[in-house]
């Protein structure tokens, strides 16, 4: 049988959970059973959900410090960024508690009778889940899903199983049995899910969310596919200078860079210098090393694979005429920890301002103004966050208006959501609705129309 095997990034000899993988046949009975209490659970009252998902909220308080230390070995969070986390996640089950309360539908006049919409939950939601929030993530989508009425497979990255697993135990105390599942796995769990659910929502990478998209449409299901962002950072002359350097410092290295949000190009109207030296000033006052540390900002990438990758990627860019312009020190021998670098002098069309690497890299390039600063941040197949630093807000408002992403932030890092807005991408940064917010309402549930005629 294959075995799912999850491993401390920042100590590789640390097995945090082996557990046998969801084999295509247990996700099909899941999902059977799912399917059965889904019927009742939508039936319930409003106030039912709302009270579970608020029991749910209190249960992962209870555990906070137990979630978060959870995070750090698992994944290699931050402990600062971990405790985030999970207040996050906390934060989130109380605002979907809520919505169970929302308006379901319209009224419409329709000449004597009468027409209104009600919205119903999809069925059964199965939800892909990655590694880099390994809370957050599966409690964004699960909690509207649930709050709305829909059961809950989750297929969580292998990476992250033991805090999927986890955060399982604390739902299913108050949810009816068969409601909510997690099964552990890989590809093959994941293509059973696609095949057997009402609605897939997935986070991962570009080729497996594509993937997720193709299938979804061959069932006729609705998919939500979020992949990735290759996120841009534009600075103006007039930008406060010391402000942009900090935000951009984290944005781009805090977590090792593992985020979809993570800035990982800047580009600077006028000379990069000035801020290039800012950038390596506070990347280089970034504590670095064990998560577990409080002052930790920059951990270890999440495997050596990951690791590696970062490092090809920098020889690569050397090749393609890059200098380093600023760059950490290797935290030591032991888990997958490589620096964090900035690379300056790429051209546009440089592999690393066109293609994701998923670790602590960032580029620095210089262009002569606003038009072409735009045509570089939009010069790619992603779109999910652009940053603008400036002073003037018509410039800002201008510039936002012609970002060819999802989000677009004014003075303000590329990493970070607010989970009340909707949250997703561009081009292949995101298919499908949006996340987050109320958005996720319309995702989660459909519409049906209802018209009543006239007593004649």
């Amino acid at each position: 049988m294959t075995r799912v095997l999850s491993t401390s990034p920042q100590r590789p000899s640390d097995v945090v959970v082996d557990v046998p993988a969801t084999e295509p046949g247990a996700v099909l009975a899941a999902a059977a059973q799912a399917r059965v209490a889904q019927r009742e659970w939508a039936c319930a009252a409003p106030g039912v959900r709302s009270a579970a998902l608020a029991a749910i909220a209190q249960a992962v308080a209870d555990n906070a410090a137990e979630l978060a230390a959870l995070a750090v070995r698992e994944v290699g969070k931050p402990a600062a960024e971990a405790a985030g986390e999970v207040a996050r996640t906390i934060a989130l089950l109380r605002y979907y508690a809520q919505q169970a309360f929302d308006p379901i539908g319209e009224t419409y006049p329709t000449g004597g009778g009468l027409g209104f919409t009600a919205r119903r939950p999809r069925g059964v939601a199965g939800l892909i889940t990655p590694w880099n929030f390994p809370l957050a993530i599966p409690v964004w989508k699960s909690a509207p899903a649930l709050a709305f009425g829909n059961a809950v497979l989750i297929k969580p990255s292998p990476d992250a199983t033991a805090c999927a697993l986890r955060l399982a135990e604390l739902f299913t105390a108050h949810l009816p049995a068969g409601l909510f599942s997690v099964l552990p796995g890989a590809a093959e769990t994941g293509a059973a899910l696609v095949s057997c659910v009402d609605a897939v929502s997935f986070t991962g990478s570009g080729a497996v969310g594509r993937g997720v998209a193709v299938d979804a449409a061959r069932r006729g299901i609705p998919a939500q596919c979020e992949m990735g962002g290759l996120s841009a950072t534009i600075v103006l002359p007039d930008a406060d200078l010391d402000r942009a350097a900090t935000d951009i410092a984290y944005a781009a290295m805090g977590f090792a860079g593992q985020k979809c949000t993570a800035t990982k190009r800047v580009v600077v109207v006028g000379d990069s210098g000035p801020l290039g030296e800012a950038l390596a000033s506070k990347i280089g006052a970034l504590g670095f090393g064990d998560p577990a540390e409080p002052k930790t900002a920059v951990g270890p990438v999440i495997s050596e694979q990951a690791r590696d990758r970062v490092a090809d990627a920098v020889t690569h860019a050397r090749a393609e005429g890059g200098q380093v312009v600023a760059s950490g020190t290797r935290a030591g021998d032991e888990g997958w920890f490589v620096g964090p670098t900035v690379i300056g002098g790429l051209a546009p069309e440089a592999a690393l301002n066109r293609e994701e690497v998923f670790g602590p890299i960032t580029t620095l390039t210089s262009v002569p103004d606003l038009d072409a600063a735009l045509s570089m941040a939009n010069g790619t197949d992603y779109g999910l966050v652009t940053a603008v630093y400036t002073a003037d807000l018509d410039v800002a408002l201008a510039a936002a208006d012609r970002c060819e992403s999802g989000m677009v932030k004014v003075n303000a890092p590329t990493a970070g959501v607010d989970f009340h807005l909707p949250f997703g991408g561009e081009k292949d940064s995101g298919y499908g609705g949006r996340e987050q917010g109320k958005a996720a309402a319309a995702f989660y549930t459909s519409s049906r129309t209802v018209q009543i005629g006239a007593n004649r």
